[in-house]
């Protein structure tokens, strides 16, 4: 019997309608397009406007959207994973929402937080599951709703990150294409560099909290940016290293999308140019969990059966990772 490995069957995405652009955000914080556009590469980012809407509005129109172009019957699925940062309740499990209304009813379903890593992550728990036999149909998707944890009179975060979700389904296969290797990684050294002060069990929500704006996302940039170059770039050589690959036979990178300097820095460090690297960071800004999936979803119709793709990501906490893995059918 042929090995079973996980692939990558489809994927699906959604970003919301109302857009960011730095202009706006000249007229909010004291910065401007030049400024932004320089040192991180975003010039808008998209925001989900409307109450009531969190997390899972986006998860199930990225979920949606894939079940409709794989012509994918949801009962189907066999398990259900949200990758967030930003789940819309503390307790109740956004992926077990998700998959309900989606209608993945012989589903179970659970929510992973790795920060910026969660996706990566997430690749790593839905292969495994797979590769054991025991499940056919694993839904990743990755979503976050960051402007619900921003403050927008803080330059250093708001500038950065936008909403949207991304959705990507993981089937058996048996002719070698799917996750080929991963190195996953992570570090409490950072826990203190990029965080959400309260609201965790540490320091409860109250009236202080609340007015000290400890409930938003605080970054130490510098420290933050520095890891980040250095731990995205380090596990991307490594993963090369240990599968005898190499600029000329990467097809393409996949690199979490915070900022074009690491980016750059990722890409040299796997002798890829620019025409191998799949970037959005333009129009979508930071998105956390989504920005793998987001990516997979723009540059599908690129993508054909057998490419060799490496993704790298990084996160607080820290965390961080690359995966190797083959792509499993043409453009369709």
């Amino acid at each position: 019997m042929a090995k079973i490995t996980a692939a990558i069957t489809a994927v699906g995405k959604y970003v919301p309608d109302y857009i960011l652009t730095n202009k706006e955000l000249e007229t909010m914080v004291e910065t401007n397009d030049e400024w932004i556009t320089t040192r991180t590469g975003i010039k808008e980012r998209r925001i989900l406007k409307g109450e009531g809407l969190g997390t899972s509005f986006m998860a199930i129109k990225a979920a949606q959207d894939l079940l409709q172009k794989g012509n994918i019957n949801p009962e189907e699925i066999d398990m259900v994973i949200v990758a967030t940062a930003t789940p819309d309740l503390p307790v109740a499990s956004t992926a077990v929402y998700t998959a309900s209304q989606i209608g993945a009813v012989n589903a179970f379903a659970y929510d992973l937080q790795a920060a910026c890593s969660s996706f990566l992550y997430g690749m790593s728990t839905a292969a495994s599951y797979i590769e054991s036999g025991r499940y056919k149909k694993v839904l990743l998707i990755g979503a976050d709703k960051m402007s619900s944890i921003i403050d927008y009179t803080d330059r250093a975060t708001c500038i950065i990150f936008g909403d949207g979700a991304g959705a990507a389904l993981f089937e058996p296969n048996e002719e070698g294409f799917g996750l080929q290797d991963e190195f996953l990684r992570s570090d409490g050294v950072g826990r203190e560099f990029l965080k959400i002060e309260a609201g965790g069990s540490i320091l409860p929500p109250s009236l202080e909290t609340v007015n000290e704006g400890k409930h938003f996302v605080h970054q130490e940039g510098r420290t933050v940016f520095k890891y980040a170059v250095s731990s995205m770039a380090d596990v991307s050589g490594k993963i090369l290293e240990r599968n005898g690959l190499n600029q000329e036979n990467i097809d393409w990178l996949v690199p979490h999308q915070a900022n074009t300097r690491i980016i750059e820095a990722t890409a040299n460090r796997v002798g890829v140019g620019p025409e191998k690297v799949m970037q959005n960071i333009h129009k979508y800004g930071n998105t956390t969990s989504a920005t793998l999936p987001l990516l997979l979803a723009d540059y599908e119709n690129q993508l054909k059966k057998g490419d060799k793709l490496i993704f790298a990501a990084f996160g607080g906490g820290f965390t961080w990772g690359a995966i190797y893995l083959t792509w499993s059918y043409d453009p369709k």
